[in-house]
């Protein structure tokens, strides 16, 4: 149905038409079916698990029940569930065969089935369950007076095994429940991986009880203790999440060698390392050829590798300039006498005395995709993150790994801090497309993982970057690979928005907290609806070169109260499409709306400006549009013609630099029509 912002449209329905475009499942399942049926809840409603699972279940089932709870108002008559078997009656049977092992190699598959008075899930593990769990919250539909879920028979299973989200805490640190709460987002969206950058240039962020100095010198006070990161790794557990560590060397390494910095490799010793506090690629580099830098790592790894289960641990290996190993003759020295060629052979040999360290304590190495050299183990997992921006063609590591024997996991196309649209994420696939593979070769592409870099996110704004774009990335690696329909992922996305924030992620609420501030706590409809067509600049030009914000920088300005996907550039731009095609009325009637409030909106916004120094930097953008929307609104109500001078001229100015830091999305569809 067209979404029409200038008035109301009320659709009632019988629950009998509820059909398979109507539901708003994500990720989509690999198969289902609808019928006509549904089943009625009521007070009375219970759940019932069989088997042998994990406890984790349990829990999973009572916070189900809530969040029916607080949806419904209903209020069941059960509260918790703590063992299997207490309600044999029950109305949901969730049947589980065994407990499942959290990771990439575990059966995940479930069968959910809904009939009028009986819902039924099985699954192979506890970890199925909770999917089957999942995807039945999203189907609950109410018809005016009465909440039911639709009659459905749902086969469900992941496409890819490695569905993850990566969190960088070096540049903005981000405290226990920032992390939890992305976990529960995650387990909502069926990821099973949480790949969490610990260290970096511009902190290190976890306690290392033999070597106090890193946290004491190096984290600006700001890391996470040990049993910290236990108790989130169990909390990941029990959501049915594998967290992998980064501990990021030897580039990226200002931070180790602040507190360190014997084992730097530049020779020049008059100039200190120290934390940095500006985003980019950094000189500091770990020094290969002392002793002293592998029995520091291998202490860390002592530490840190017994925190997490995973088999897996992420070296990082990425930026190394080799500006330090250039210049120091003694590492220069040891190249030619070990015949390495490149500073790439001498990473290699880095990360190959690394590979025991951690294999001893049962991890595989995982590393950026600069680890992959002629040398490199082929144990190793090769973690594709190079873009057009670093003249590498899409897919092109993941075909490059695979080829050369590596297992691989995607992230270029998935770097959701670019804030790029949701749906060059949702088109770009792990699996490249017309490549030749083998059955063993495709079975090499793991899966893929969104990346969350920290250097224009913080506690408050974190959840809106991720949020809700992750979801779409997470059915790109869930569903079939046929599940492309931007239209459908759209008007699916729009709801689980909603669902995502009811289960505490903050991409929503905290939207408000900022733009008060920014109206100094006066009205901010006004403020709203422009963030509703202007999205932040992308890429890395808001902060190019990082040297306009930096690591305590509170981010707290218009561009961050904004997002990819503005949603009424999205509506009004799809509206101008289609009057270009055939000039309906409808078309035309919801063009005119927009740029009426848009007039509106920039008068409200000059009269805030009086008493809110924050709104300036928008002012010359709103006038702007408010000069453009004035003249189409006239040519298309009284078919005036168009000062067609003065809208280039607003146009080139809007198209400019401007300091709020954004790009306004609707910029080529006033170009159309003002053409």
């Amino acid at each position: 149905m067209r979404y029409l912002p200038a008035f109301l449209l009320f659709v009632f329905v019988s629950n009998a038409q509820i059909k398979k475009d109507q539901l708003n499942l994500m990720p989509w399942p690999q198969k289902i079916e609808i019928s006509n049926a549904v089943f009625l809840l009521n007070k009375d409603f219970k759940v019932n698990i069989t088997g042998n699972p994990n406890p984790r279940v349990f829990k999973a089932a009572t916070q189900f029940l809530r969040r029916l709870d607080q949806r419904t108002g209903l209020f069941f008559n059960q509260g918790f569930i703590t063992k299997t078997n207490e309600f044999p009656e029950a109305n949901l049977q969730i049947n589980c065969l065994r407990e499942g092992k959290v990771g990439i190699t575990e059966d995940e598959s479930y069968q959910l089935a809904v009939n009028t008075n009986k819902i039924t899930i099985n699954a192979t593990t506890d970890l199925g369950a909770m999917h089957a769990i999942e995807t039945l919250c999203q189907l609950l539909h109410n018809n005016g007076t009465q909440f039911y879920f639709p009659s459905v028979e749902i086969n469900d299973n992941s496409r890819f095994a490695w569905r993850g989200l990566m969190i960088d805490e070096a540049r903005h640190f981000q405290p226990v429940d920032v992390i939890k709460r992305n976990l529960d987002g995650m387990a909502a969206m069926k990821m099973n991986v949480f790949h969490w950058h610990l260290v970096d240039d511009q902190g290190w962020r976890i306690e290392i009880k033999k070597h106090p100095k890193l946290t004491e010198l190096a984290s600006n006070g700001s890391f996470y203790t040990q049993e910290e990161i236990k108790d989130v790794v169990q909390y990941a557990n029990e959501k049915g999440i594998m967290v992998v560590p980064e501990i990021d060397v030897p580039g990226h390494a200002s931070a180790i060698l602040t507190a360190y910095p014997e084992i730097g490799s530049k020779t020049d010793n008059q100039t200190a390392y120290s934390v940095s506090v500006k985003s980019g690629i950094h000189n500091p580099t770990l020094d290969p050829v002392n002793p002293k830098t592998y029995q520091l790592l291998s202490e860390i790894f002592d530490e840190v590798c017994p925190l997490f289960p995973s088999p897996y641990f992420h070296i990082g290996g990425d930026e190394n300039n080799g500006k330090e190993w250039d210049s120091n003759p003694k590492i220069q020295e040891f190249k030619k006498k070990n015949h390495l060629k490149t500073n790439h052979d001498l990473q290699t040999y880095f990360n190959m005395k690394l590979v025991p360290m951690l294999k001893k304590h049962g991890k595989q190495v995982m590393g950026w995709e600069e680890i992959m050299t002629q040398d490199m183990s082929k144990e190793a997992i090769i973690h594709a993150w190079r873009g057009v921006n670093e003249g590498m063609k899409p897919g092109e590591a993941v075909v490059k790994a695979v080829k050369n024997g590596y297992q691989t996991v995607l992230s270029n196309g998935y770097y959701i801090d670019l804030m790029l649209s949701v749906d060059s994420h949702y088109l770009n696939d792990p699996m490249p497309k017309n490549v030749d593979f083998t059955a063993a070769e495709k079975a090499r592409v793991l899966g893929g993982e969104a990346t969350m870099w920290s250097e224009l996110v913080t506690p408050l704004t974190i959840d809106s970057r991720i949020w809700p774009r992750t979801a779409a990335i997470a059915e790109r690696l869930w569903s079939n690979d046929t599940v492309t329909n931007l239209e459908s992922m759209h008007k699916r996305l729009k709801k689980i928005s909603f669902r995502l924030e009811e289960i505490g992620l903050t991409h929503i609420r905290n939207k408000e907290v900022i733009l008060r501030n920014i109206a100094n706590y006066q009205g901010t409809k006004a403020l709203n609806d422009f963030t509703k067509i202007c999205e932040p600049y992308k890429v890395y030009k808001r902060n190019g070169g990082g040297k306009k914000y930096f690591m305590f920088s509170p981010l707290t300005l218009f561009a961050d109260a904004c997002n990819a996907d503005a949603p009424d550039a999205y509506e009004f731009n799809k509206a101008v499409n289609r009057y270009l095609i055939d000039k309906d009325e409808l078309s035309q009637s919801e063009i005119i709306y927009y740029l009426k409030q848009w007039i509106n909106m920039n008068d409200e916004l000059i009269v805030f400006s009086k008493n809110a120094p924050l709104i300036q930097p928008v002012l010359p953008m709103a006038q702007q549009l408010s000069t453009i929307a004035v003249e189409l609104v006239a040519n298309l109500e009284n078919k005036k013609a168009l000062n067609k001078t003065l809208i280039q001229e607003n146009l080139k100015l809007l198209n400019e630099r401007n300091s709020a830091d954004v790009e306004l999305a609707i910029y080529e569809s006033l170009k159309k029509l003002a053409e």
